[in-house]
């Protein structure tokens, strides 16, 4: 069986095998890549130590090349420090994240992409404050980066994590969702309520169009991964209640396909549609191009 070809069939795998899906999902894929589980559990651990030194090694005074990006993690942590922030430290501490991994991303330093460079501050961001708040060890962050990855191949396969393919809702959407699994393995959830959670954070962003200004993944996609972190954790705590996606996870995959299959080139990361065709950024374009 292609056990990543959807979330019912992935779960049913780990049922039939008597697996927490973690553990399926890292013997099937370390089978897939031919891997001991043991090496695909280092390779892991540095994935997560990746992501925790790209975090701790920001630096508020870089800017990416063009001059766009850069220093709005620290403008937000200084905030959240004077008690000025609305949401308070843990969701502060979220927002910053994503933002330090963007900037990042833009300024040229090494991140994690997950599942792609210009969403590759989602995943850290509810995963590293979670963490610190609860004292999380190593090891329950690795197993639920691999239910991440388990559900990132299911979207993958059945839809795309290609901004130029189906928009932003395959990247910011993508790893909204498997955050939002990821969380709710962390705060104790069962695979059932993971599957739901992914499907809630994919129908947050559904149709999210990918219009990068001057074709630079800068704007506005460091911002839109402090939304897609958000996204993540609302779709947690709403799985963990026991609320459901009344449509099937599988199904939202497909949507997802479907809607990005519908999207206009315009949309689709070639930069010349949506905020890309404003004349604020057209005016940046002729700047910089």
């Amino acid at each position: 069986m292609v056990y990543f070809d959807s979330i019912e069939h992935m779960l049913a795998g780990a049922k039939e095998r008597e697996l927490p899906l973690w553990q399926f999902v890292l013997r099937v894929s370390a089978g897939d890549t031919g891997m001991t589980e043991g090496a695909s559990w280092q390779q892991m651990q540095r994935t997560l130590d990746a992501m925790r030194a790209c975090d701790e090694d920001y630096d508020p005074e870089a800017r990416s090349r063009s001059g766009l990006v850069g220093g709005d993690a620290e403008k937000l942590r200084l905030a959240v420090d004077r008690g000025e922030s609305i949401s308070g430290p843990f969701v502060g501490d979220i927002l910053q994240t994503a933002l330090r991994m963007g900037e990042s991303n833009a300024c040229m330093c090494r991140i994690v992409a997950a599942p792609t460079a210009g969403a590759c501050g989602v995943l850290p961001a509810v995963l590293l404050p979670y963490a610190r708040r609860y004292q999380t060890r190593d090891s329950e962050l690795i197993r639920a980066l691999y239910v991440a990855a388990g559900f990132g191949a299911v979207i993958a396969a059945r839809a795309s994590i290609s901004g130029a393919q189906s928009g932003c809702q395959a990247e910011i959407g993508a790893a909204a969702g498997m955050a939002a699994a990821a969380l709710v393995y962390l705060h104790g959830g069962d695979e059932e309520q993971m599957a739901h959670g992914c499907a809630i954070a994919l129908k947050n962003l559904m149709g999210l169009v990918c219009d990068p200004v001057a074709g630079l993944v800068e704007i506005p996609c460091v911002k839109r991964n402090a939304i897609g972190a958000m996204d993540a954790l609302s779709a947690a705590e709403l799985a963990l209640a026991g609320i459901r996606s009344r449509i099937p996870p599988d199904e939202v995959i497909d949507a997802m396909r479907a809607v990005g299959e519908a999207l206009p080139p315009s949309l689709r990361e070639t930069g010349r549609g949506g905020l890309a065709a404003t004349p604020t950024a057209q005016a940046l374009r002729s700047v910089l191009l």
